[in-house]
């Protein structure tokens, strides 16, 4: 019994990949990998900024080559060549194309100044970031929106005194995504952006670190912080001196 429905599903998956790879399919028009020499882009004079900008125009540039393709060859009647442009624009689709700026990278802003657009621009971005929250269910595109009036209330708004709580909020969006590395930086910005700040963000970075990333020196050393600078709540104070014990007689059976 098992045998057969072995052959049976690998006859399946012959006809799915004859399928694919079947008549007009176009391989032999698939483009080689490189076309010939790139222009050369000088990184001496060019920023971070300035190549992110560069290459978001290419891959527009791109799709909307792709979107001409197909409205040409659907009024022309060429569908073996509209199926191969519509066949790459959902390849395009199907590909993750990340943003690459990251505004928490930025080190010197100062939280200081009281802004009403900054405020309403916070409460707005909380309301999303709520309602992206059914029960234990988590919407991620609302949250992805919610990010993105976080991280611009930061942009536009570097000296409000919002911006540790947004770093915070959207921290707490790059935890959910898993985005580890992200939800550290973001959580180190509270305390570095914002001195007066009462958020739990060294405690939240130092459990990542050590969790999670399993970089326990650093971890170990905002622990140490923690405790001897900071008023958490009683659990989050025990929990911090447990790893303290246990990080630090890690390191003496390392030593």
């Amino acid at each position: 019994m098992a045998k057969t429905i072995l052959t049976a599903v690998l006859i399946v998956l012959l006809n799915v990949l004859i399928g694919c790879n079947g008549v007009d399919a176009g391989r032999s028009q698939i483009a080689p990998a490189h076309h010939g020499p790139t222009p050369v882009i000088s990184l001496t004079d060019t920023s971070e900024s300035d190549l992110i900008e560069h290459m978001a125009l290419n891959r527009q540039a791109y799709r909307q080559g792709l979107e001409l393709l197909i409205k040409f060859y659907t009024r022309v009647g060429n569908n073996m060549k509209l199926v191969w442009a519509k066949k790459e624009l959902k390849g395009l689709d199907s590909m993750p194309q990340y943003t690459y700026y990251v505004i928490g990278e930025k080190v010197d802003l100062k939280a200081n100044t009281s802004i009403s657009e900054a405020d309403a621009l916070y409460d707005e971005a909380l309301q999303i970031e709520k309602n992206a929250s059914r029960f234990f269910l988590k919407d991620d595109k609302m949250l992805r929106l919610a990010l993105t009036k976080y991280t611009h209330l930061i942009e536009k708004h570097g000296s409000s005194d919002r911006i540790g709580d947004a770093a915070y909020r959207a921290a707490g969006i790059y935890e959910h995504f898993k985005d580890y590395t992200l939800a550290v930086l973001y959580y180190k910005r509270v305390y570095q952006w914002d001195r007066y700040t009462v958020l739990p963000a060294r405690y939240k970075a130092a459990k990542i670190l050590d969790m999670k990333l399993h970089q326990r020196a650093e971890a170990l050393e905002l622990y140490r912080q923690i405790i001897r600078d900071e008023a958490v709540p009683q659990h989050y104070r025990d929990f911090t001196q447990t790893r303290i014990d246990v990080l630090t007689k890690s390191e003496r059976g390392i030593q």
